[in-house]
């Protein structure tokens, strides 16, 4: 009986391994078995056709070998199969820390970072909340504050200092925002008055994270003497087209996952100091802001995450 080879009738024979029984191997380009002999084009010898008793190859080990090394097989022998539910654990995790650039993933620790450019490499920078007194893990604190939607743009809060500690070198810098997956049904849709709410005696809540419905704008801020001004602006005009004197407005897309908030300004922000600004609905703002600065001279931030290549897994030699 006749055990034909495939590789024998492609048109570009490829070389494969003729496994014998006492573990040495011929490199051949075709093979078939007729009988009790095996007829092979040896690649060795410029395709010269030769042949071997059955007896002697382990044509077992010849049809494993020669599946191995299949194109795609060693792809697909490094990546395990995983069963529907594990795979979807696996993509829940993968929301988690969702890479936003080459070798770059957002961390769990932090709740809203910027992506950077320092020097041709992508960076994300953590982004402390000014006024907040929560710590990292929490770092996402409330506090509204009221204000008179009718008059012209005042001043609702002061941010200490000349200059932000954090410093962007690029004028689109790109904010990512982790959200805990709050349900806040009043969406920046009309004007009105600022409300406050100081959460009585016990203080102010500690999410982790910032709600989904919420929007946020940035504001360029008013640079005095040891303080930087934070004025009011206009909810209502908010996504009207309509432009305010000092505020950019953001494009927010939730990425995979629902864990982040992406927030892209809507035009290039110019050398200056700013505010990221948190509107919680049509009646309030987040007074605990996020402040940073815009100029391209600054040195790197200091807690800027890195790209981290992925290193294959190193394998060491125990001793028996």
């Amino acid at each position: 009986m006749d055990v034909p080879n495939p590789s024998q009738n492609t048109e570009e024979p490829v070389r494969t391994r003729l496994i014998l029984k006492d573990g040495t191997y011929q490199l051949v380009l075709s093979y078939n078995v007729v009988g009790n002999v095996v007829h092979f084009r040896s690649a060795e010898r410029n395709g010269e056709e030769e042949e071997i008793p059955l007896a002697l190859v382990d044509l077992a080990a010849t049809e494993q070998w020669k599946k191995d090394h299949e194109p795609g097989a060693q792809a697909a022998q490094s990546s395990p199969v995983l069963t529907p539910e594990l795979a979807k654990e696996e993509a829940a995790r993968a929301a988690l820390t969702p890479e936003i650039a080459p070798d770059l993933r957002l961390p769990e620790e932090d709740s809203v970072l910027a992506l950077d450019t320092f020097r041709g490499t992508p960076e994300l920078v953590p982004m402390p909340q000014e006024g907040s007194d929560l710590n990292k893990e929490t770092a996402h604190g409330v506090l509204k504050g009221p204000i008179n939607p009718a008059s012209s743009p005042h001043r609702i809060t002061d941010i200490p200092r000349e200059r932000a500690d954090v410093q962007l070198h690029v004028p689109d810098p790109v904010f990512y925002v982790q959200v805990n997956g709050g349900n806040n049904e009043d969406l920046v849709t009309s004007g009105g008055a600022f409300t406050v709410d100081t959460h009585g005696a016990s203080g102010r809540p500690t999410p982790s994270g910032g709600d989904p419905n919420d929007g946020y704008v940035i504001e360029r801020v008013d640079v005095r003497a040891d303080v930087r001004i934070v004025d009011s602006f206009r909810i209502g005009l908010l996504g009207t087209g309509r432009t305010q004197r000092d505020v950019v407005e953001m494009k927010s897309e939730m990425l995979p996952g629902g864990h982040w908030l992406k927030l892209t300004p809507l035009q290039p922000l110019d050398f200056g100091e700013y505010a990221l600004i948190e509107v919680l609905g049509p009646n309030a703002v987040n007074l605990d802001v996020w402040d940073f600065g815009v100029h391209s001279d600054a040195p790197e931030n200091v807690e800027a995450i890195r790209p981290e290549q992925k290193r294959a897994p190193a394998l060491e030699r125990r001793e028996p």
